[in-house]
């Protein structure tokens, strides 16, 4: 997606709609309007693109996915911001499922993704 950082999120997920990083960035967007079920909405899309994307590379659900890995990117944020969101609407269970998860995948990947 390099040369789209002109674009709306909404723009490139339109052109784009397998990619985990744009649905990511669209819940980003939302969540800083307060539009936290938009933005749960959007985390949950590319979480699921992210997982296709990573199974696709031959992942099988275990192991590392570092942050530090470009590609891999796309599938934390949205993670991330799939647990925010879920915490604003008070999915309790969804929270700590996804905070157990994200820390398995990347014990860093939270603190570079707020960083």
């Amino acid at each position: 997606m390099a040369g789209l950082a002109a674009e709306t999120p909404d723009a490139v997920v339109k052109r784009h709609p397998e990619s985990s990083l744009a649905w990511a960035r669209l819940a980003q967007v939302a969540w800083s309007e307060g539009r936290e079920l938009d933005s749960y909405a959007y985390a949950r899309v590319g979480y699921h693109r992210g997982l296709d994307s990573l199974r696709r590379a031959g992942w099988r659900g275990k192991g590392p996915v570092p942050y530090s890995h470009e590609p891999n990117r796309g599938f934390l944020e949205a993670l991330y911001s799939l647990g925010r969101a879920a915490q604003a609407i008070g999915e309790t269970a969804e929270v700590d499922r996804i905070s157990e998860f994200l820390d398995a995948c990347d014990p860093t990947a939270r603190e570079q993704i707020e960083g």
